[in-house]
């Protein structure tokens, strides 16, 4: 009974705060993206009229979150790197391009996809604008760049002991 451990986990709290935020974050936005909006699409609700609107909301409050997110992993990687000497600064900027694709995604493209979803006219035709096309393209690279950036923090900030 003698052999108690002296092993003590050095891991700061801002450590254990990015990697919570950033485990919360992809995850939520792995579910959205590969979850909740293709089963919207299969289930024929992108056909209706109301479908901008509900997809502004869901998008609206999950932009507030990321953004949320961002800043919880900026401030995270700021306060380490100011107390570690060798804190990589690869870490500094992934985490403000989180914030930057965050912002992009909270003020450009999810009004402008929003807007363009939008049926303003009841004569309008039912196809896709090649615009909506585009726009896509760019949420999906972010997504992208979101998944990646953040999973390169995660193992940072798990190595880093």
């Amino acid at each position: 009974m003698n052999a108690i451990s002296n092993f003590e986990f050095k891991r700061s709290t801002w450590q254990t705060a990015i990697m919570l935020t950033l485990g919360f974050w992809l995850s939520a936005s792995l579910v959205l993206d590969w979850v909740i909006m293709p089963s919207l699409y299969i289930s024929g609700m992108m056909n209706q009229a109301s479908f901008s609107t509900a997809g502004y909301a869901i998008f609206w409050n999950f932009n507030r979150l990321e953004l949320l997110s961002a800043a919880v992993v900026l401030t995270g990687v700021l306060a380490i790197g100011q107390v570690k000497s060798n804190w990589r600064l690869g870490s500094i900027v992934l985490s403000a391009l989180l914030l930057t694709a965050a912002l992009l995604d909270t003020y450009f493209l999810t009004p402008q996809m929003c807007a363009l979803g939008s049926n303003l006219s009841l004569f309008a035709s039912s196809t896709v604008p090649a615009t909506m096309n585009v726009l896509h393209g760019g949420y999906f690279l972010l997504e992208v760049f979101k998944l990646v950036a953040g999973g390169m923090l995660l193992n940072w900030c798990w190595q880093e002991v």
